[in-house]
């Protein structure tokens, strides 16, 4: 009985408590994204690719903000200057967030230029679409219902997950052009770039806005 208790409790409490529901999503997202770092290290090693290899660093970092943020938000309440460590955590997490897309100029320029030795088959692309197309869609949803909740680490996470989605598309893109083209991507070339540059400018702007917020947050409140 005291199990099934439990279980309605969680699922009542994951149902009310929006930053609950997203602390726990977060959690289960690390998990995602460190099975993603190791698939692309993999690639990376076994088929001397260094975009995957780009790529593969791009989650484990991703990861690291991820632990950062929640392992903040986990910490005890009740000790000294535990609000105000939490918002530096969030605040260091933004700059790294921002630094860590900024690098992410090498990655695309090899996904783009279609300098992958790595060849996939319809299938797994097409998995990989509905799989993207789910993720995109719950973050853009998380990334306006963000605004209930005046927790800045789950505003954060929300953030980080819709920055994540918006690279998997870029990923879908080029992996799709690549599977259906005869010449390997070249002749889309030019569409590629522009897609890609406008989501890449799209993350950074995201980033420098997030980074701005928690800078201007945390010195208010020291003011």
């Amino acid at each position: 009985m005291s199990r099934k208790t439990d279980a309605r409790a969680f699922f009542a409490k994951w149902r009310a408590d929006y930053d609950f529901k997203t602390l726990i999503g977060s959690t289960g997202a690390m998990l995602v994204t460190a099975a993603f770092a190791v698939y692309n290290g993999y690639l990376g090693i076994a088929h001397a690719s260094p975009r995957h290899g780009g790529i593969c660093v791009y989650y484990l970092l991703l990861h690291l903000l991820r632990l950062i943020v929640i392992r903040a938000e986990r910490a005890p309440k009740d000790r000294a200057g535990a609000d105000s460590r939490k918002e530096r955590a969030v605040l260091a997490a933004s700059g790294l967030l921002l630094a860590l897309n900024l690098c992410l100029i090498g990655p695309f320029y090899l996904m783009v230029s279609q300098r992958r030795p790595v060849t996939l088959t319809l299938i797994p692309a097409i998995a990989m679409a509905a799989y993207t197309t789910y993720k995109v869609t719950m973050a853009a949803v998380n990334l306006k219902r963000k605004g209930r909740s005046d927790n800045r680490s789950v505003r954060f996470l929300r953030t980080l997950n819709f920055i994540d989605a918006l690279l998997s598309i870029v990923t879908l893109q080029n992996t799709l052009i690549m599977v259906n083209s005869a010449d390997g991507g070249r002749s889309m070339l030019p569409l590629t770039a522009a897609t890609s540059g406008l989501i890449w400018a799209a993350m950074l702007a995201i980033s420098i806005y997030e980074l701005h917020a928690e800078w201007k947050r945390v010195h208010t409140r020291e003011a």
